[in-house]
């Protein structure tokens, strides 16, 4: 089997097991209070929609639910249905902004599934385009991303708000 290694990672990898971060992101977030220091781009009545500080893509957000739980089946109907309203609103707002070519949408729910943040249920969506796949990672050690979180907040922020 062969294995690649993913160098870009490693400012998140070293965040994670560095023991400095606080015990969810997600919630430290929300206390925060100030969106654009903790990119949340958008709050709901039962989920929010906050920018990925380490993106696969630009425009790659989470939209969360407030509370902290780690199951589908631990949210009520409600926040599941918010959670696929703001999936629409976010796609829409991301092909209508980024023009990209497809959609990921997705969630890693425990460790094994690939999980980066435990205990607190979160849906991936990221604008997609032909070719962004490229050698960059594997062998340059470099993320290519055409803007900074900064403009990407305030473009979704502009939007979803």
């Amino acid at each position: 089997m062969d294995y690649l290694w993913s160098p870009w990672r490693y400012q998140y990898m070293a965040l994670v097991t560095g023991g400095k971060q606080p015990e969810c992101i997600f919630c430290d977030a929300l206390a925060r209070k100030d969106d654009a220091e903790t990119l949340i781009v958008h709050r709901g009545e039962k989920t929010f929609v906050i920018l990925n500080r380490f993106p696969y893509t630009s425009g790659h957000v989470m939209i969360v639910p407030y509370a902290h739980v780690s199951e589908l089946n631990s949210c009520d109907a409600a926040t599941l249905a918010e959670m696929m309203k703001l999936a629409q609103g976010t796609e829409m707002a991301l092909r209508t902004i980024y023009k990209p070519d497809g959609m990921n949408l997705g969630m890693n729910l425990g460790r094994a599934a690939g999980a980066g943040v435990l205990g607190h249920l979160h849906l991936h969506v990221l604008p997609r385009w032909i070719g962004d796949s490229n050698f960059m990672t594997a062998t340059g050690e470099t993320r290519v991303h055409p803007e900074e979180l900064k403009t990407t907040y305030e473009r979704l922020h502009k939007v979803l708000a």
